[in-house]
């Protein structure tokens, strides 16, 4: 089974990066973007053939080490 965990910055954290980006596309002239908020992608593959049990482990590895709870906020999809 694979999972996909998307994390991002939760709305009212400051995004150093987000905005260096924003900046930066900017000055290639790329206008109206608004805001850009940076996150990270990772991708699974799971021996775990259950998918309410893949997906409580891959929660499970968010909350322990893959997203930051206080800052960060996570989504989790899975695919057989």
């Amino acid at each position: 089974m694979k999972a996909r965990v998307h994390v991002t910055l939760k709305q009212g954290v400051l995004d150093p990066q987000g905005r260096a980006i924003h900046q930066a596309l900017e000055t290639l002239g790329f206008a109206g973007v608004e805001d850009v908020r940076q996150g990270k992608y990772i991708e699974l593959d799971l021996a775990e053939t259950d998918a309410l049990k893949a997906e409580a482990l891959v929660r499970e590895m968010c909350a322990t080490l893959l997203a930051n709870p206080v800052i960060e906020s996570y989504t989790v999809s899975l695919q057989d």
